[in-house]
């Protein structure tokens, strides 16, 4: 599931002036970062919706209402992000919806080119999603995305989500980086929030997310439309 919205008013951010010497490792987020954020608004604002009414006999506004409430419940926590836990409460197969709705999947503009640069000048490459592995699988089949990462890594196997202070204790340990020589990227500023009190010195957010919505804006880190605003890379 997507996050709630994250960034609001525009910090300006130079990417002619980043100094790439300074970084190792760059840890992405998958969606709303590299992903277009429009399946996953689609998916959760529309599909399931649907599928509710029609199983349980609603009028899709009166099944709109009833699941407000209920994801509303979750935000922020790892159950927000877990296809197992609302194909319990929905009583619905989640995953399969996924894979009925897989030709939404989409790159963001020029996030694979960005990607490829990034490899080209020998950075070491972190996905990190808060999306559950059944997710992260048919976003993988869909786009190979996992083919431009040295490791991919699901909150869901720390059992805490990205907003939470444990995740990046257990992301360090595994996946030992240098706070200091790592950029971030991510599209939630609770996640981003997180990253920061871990020391991570880099950080940048997403703002334009979802290519069907409008730019969001950001005071409090330094933002970029979409990672292509990267680019060129030197």
């Amino acid at each position: 599931m997507s996050p709630p919205s994250a960034v609001r008013n525009s910090i300006a951010f130079n990417s002619a002036l980043f100094d790439w010497a300074a970084v190792d490792t760059v840890l992405l987020d998958m969606d709303g970062t590299l992903l277009d954020l429009r399946f996953d608004n689609y998916f959760w604002l529309e599909l399931v919706p649907r599928a509710y009414a029609n199983l349980n006999g609603l009028e899709l506004d009166a099944a709109r209402a009833d699941l407000t409430p209920r994801f509303a419940a979750y935000q922020g926590r790892l159950e927000w992000y877990c296809t197992d836990h609302w194909s319990r409460e929905l009583n619905l197969d989640i995953p399969a919806l996924k894979t009925t709705a897989r030709k939404h999947i989409a790159w963001l503009p020029g996030a694979k080119q960005f990607l490829q640069r990034l490899r080209d000048i020998g950075k070491r490459l972190l996905l990190v999603t808060n999306a559950h592995h059944d997710a992260l699988a048919i976003k993988h089949a869909e786009t190979l995305i996992g083919e431009h990462f040295d490791s991919l890594v699901s909150s869901h196997r720390y059992g805490y989500p990205k907003e939470h202070a444990e995740f990046w204790n257990s992301l360090h340990r595994e996946h030992a980086f240098d706070p200091v020589r790592t950029l971030f990227i991510d599209d939630s500023l609770p996640v981003l929030r997180a990253a920061r009190a871990h020391g991570i010195a880099h950080i940048l957010a997403v703002t334009h997310p979802d290519t069907t919505q409008s730019v969001r804006e950001c005071t409090e880190f330094a933002a970029i439309p979409r990672v292509a605003a990267l680019l060129p890379i030197d």
